[in-house]
């Protein structure tokens, strides 16, 4: 099982970002995605999570600025990240609980975006 994140970036305070992450493999069933992110010399922290029936939960501080969601028939998960701020400044990381092919049940991660929001 692999999960391949994309969309991060540069962009100015205000502006907005689209990541991605897609997991592949000899997945079975996904039950949550979600975002994660670590600033430097910060905890990792939620972001957002959503479940394969499509009920959501996110950080108060992304609120109203992020959007999670997903495409289950492509075993993907977006997060749409508006008005973006220099706090977010973070690598993000996907996640994904995972029940292969052969009944393991298990939580994967992606490798990590850079997103920088500076002027």
């Amino acid at each position: 099982v692999q999960l391949q994140a994309s969309g991060g970036g540069l962009v100015q305070p205000g502006g907005s970002l689209r990541l991605s992450c897609a997991a592949s493999g000899s997945i079975f069933s996904i039950n949550a995605m979600g975002w994660f992110r670590q600033a430097p010399g910060k905890q990792r922290e939620l972001v957002a999570t959503i479940t394969s029936g499509g009920s959501t939960n996110s950080a108060d501080s992304v609120k109203g600025r992020f959007t999670i969601s997903r495409d289950n028939a492509k075993n993907t998960v977006y997060l749409q990240m508006n008005d973006l701020k220099p706090e977010d400044t973070a690598v993000y990381y996907c996640y994904a609980h995972i029940r292969t092919v052969w009944g393991a049940t298990s939580d994967w991660w992606g490798q990590g975006t850079q997103v920088t929001v500076s002027s």
